[in-house]
């Protein structure tokens, strides 16, 4: 007997998911975990700080802040309008009409699905690590194919966890997450109590509030630091994206999203103050302007910070542990918000409909999860197979599809209130937030894309240029890989067009959403 059912697609917002199961807490949990905090910062704070940031790398982190924030803002408001798991693609074919809303969606699902491999191939690696720090050594970890086969391993047990229903996916959270705060909280106390009590690195410097300021930066530096530090945010949407599974779908996402940016902040300020506290900005040894330190920073500062006893054995393992559960768990919440938004696409017919089938015990999107895992599984193999420079490149491209996708729904957020009389608060949460937003990513967009076209943008071990076409690798995956939405969406357009002739998910503005409410709530 078949375990699954597949929904008429319709106009209808309802799409079978369970409703109620997750809480503010939850989606708070859920919304800072996609963002993968310790990994991110392992892998980013070195080359802000390399890139010219300096001392101010704090500073930094507040400036990446800022749009972030009013984009969340415009996901909160949009949300409260349409509360609906396909988030920019709804939103965006609200306000702009299918063909912008289409591309809004698979910015989503194409980012998601090249950041997977990405974390895999991280948790891979510290699966590895972790086993060597608790002992058990051997030499499997210098291999790519163990650490590839590891990779897909995680992969398989997120998307099967995910699969199992959407409260199993956020208890696993906040298990993960805890040790992630935990670990990074102790990371940070331990720095600061040795700078202050003299027993740090001869580089060490006493935190100053001029860190928290930019002034002294050239506009080059703030611009390509800022457009790495960004990115490390990026990923808080999942928890609007469960919007249709919480407790209060109008209210509790939106609160989360803001929520959880506003704890992004803090513990990426809290971080940065501490490593470049008790590392320095030097280019020797530990110092966090050493290029070499930039892949990793925790690598590089852990085995001084916590010596070499058996306390610092354990400090170390808790350093693992914490970026393999923070790449664990990011692959988990990846895979949470493309399943949905393919779930979303499918049920207005923008994709084909079986991506719209709902498993009847667990109600969460079969097809769209499993494919997600399997998608991604694939792509990370071929990509490992094929060149690990190329898949540096094509992690390096996921940058493109971010600034597009959350560009494109603050732009609607001011699109959609257009016809609104705004005043007050209303003024500047739907209008001047996310257009600021937008324009900041947009801008950020293109200045990216001719900094990653840039022929001698990325290098292989051998001092290589990485280019495809005669331009960098990084450039031409990023844009590719987007405009491969436009050759699904014409063939999607050629066997089912009723969505892209607005009968599934028609424009609409606030006021005429609200009427079209009233009257639905009337009938």
């Amino acid at each position: 007997m078949s375990t699954t059912t597949t929904l008429t697609p319709a106009s209808s917002r309802e799409k079978g998911l369970k409703r109620g199961a997750v809480g503010l807490v939850g989606s708070v949990v859920v919304g800072i975990a996609s963002t993968a905090p310790a990994y991110s910062l392992a892998a980013t704070l070195g080359l802000v700080v390399v890139s010219g940031a300096g001392l101010k790398a704090p500073a930094i982190m507040l400036l990446a802040f800022i749009p972030m924030y009013f984009i969340a803002v415009a996901y909160k408001e949009l949300n409260e309008a349409e509360p609906d798991c396909g988030t920019t693609f709804t939103w965006a074919s609200r306000a702009f009409g299918p063909i912008v809303g289409f591309m809004g969606g698979w910015g989503i699902v194409i980012s998601d699905i090249i950041v997977m491999a990405n974390l895999a191939q991280i948790a891979g690696k510290y699966s590895f690590t972790l086993a060597n720090e608790s002992g058990i050594h051997n030499t499997l970890d210098q291999s790519t194919l163990w650490s590839t086969i590891a990779g897909v391993i995680w992969i398989a047990v997120m998307t099967y966890i995910c699969f199992r229903g959407i409260e199993v996916s956020a208890r696993l959270q906040y298990a993960l997450l805890g040790i992630e705060i935990v670990t990074l909280s102790v990371f940070a106390a331990v720095a600061l109590i040795k700078v202050y009590a003299h027993h740090a690195t001869a580089s060490s410097l006493h935190p100053s509030l001029s860190w928290l300021w930019p002034g002294g930066l050239g506009m080059s530096a703030i611009a390509s630091t800022v457009l790495l530090a960004v990115f490390i945010y990026w990923g808080w949407d999942t928890a609007v994206s469960i919007n249709e599974e919480s407790d209060d779908p109008g209210r509790t996402p939106g609160r989360a999203a803001v929520i959880s940016t506003v704890m992004l902040l803090l513990i990426y300020v809290l971080v940065t103050v501490a490593a470049i506290a008790y590392a320095g900005v030097g280019t020797d040894g530990i110092g966090l302007g050493n290029g070499n330190n930039g892949s990793d920073v925790f690598s590089a500062i852990g085995p001084s910070l916590y010596g070499h006893s058996a306390l610092g054995h354990i400090g170390l393992a808790l350093l693992a542990i914490t970026i393999l559960t923070s790449s664990a768990a990011s692959t988990q919440t990846t895979i949470l918000p493309t399943a949905r938004t393919a779930l979303s696409m499918a049920s207005h017919r923008a994709i084909p409909t079986k991506f719209a089938t709902i498993h009847k015990r667990f109600l969460t999107p079969t097809w769209a999860t499993i494919g997600m895992g399997v998608v991604s599984i694939v792509f990370y193999v071929a990509m490992t197979l094929i060149s690990q420079n190329l898949l540096n490149a094509i992690i390096g491209a996921i940058g493109l599809q971010i600034a597009f996708y959350y560009g494109l729904t603050g732009i609607a957020c001011f699109w959609f209130y257009r016809k609104q009389v705004l005043t007050g608060l209303t003024l500047f949460t739907r209008v001047l937030f996310p257009l600021l937003g937008a324009i900041f990513l947009f801008v950020m967009f293109f200045y990216a894309a001719h900094t990653y076209l840039a022929v001698d943008y990325l290098a292989d071990d051998a001092g290589n240029n990485v280019t495809i076409w005669g331009y960098g690798a990084v450039g031409v995956v990023g844009i590719v890989s987007l405009l491969f939405g436009f050759v699904l969406m014409a063939l999607q357009w050629a066997f089912s067009p009723d969505y892209f002739r607005g009968k599934t998910l028609p424009r609409r503005s606030a006021e005429e959403l609200s009427a079209e409410d009233l009257a639905a709530d009337i009938a």
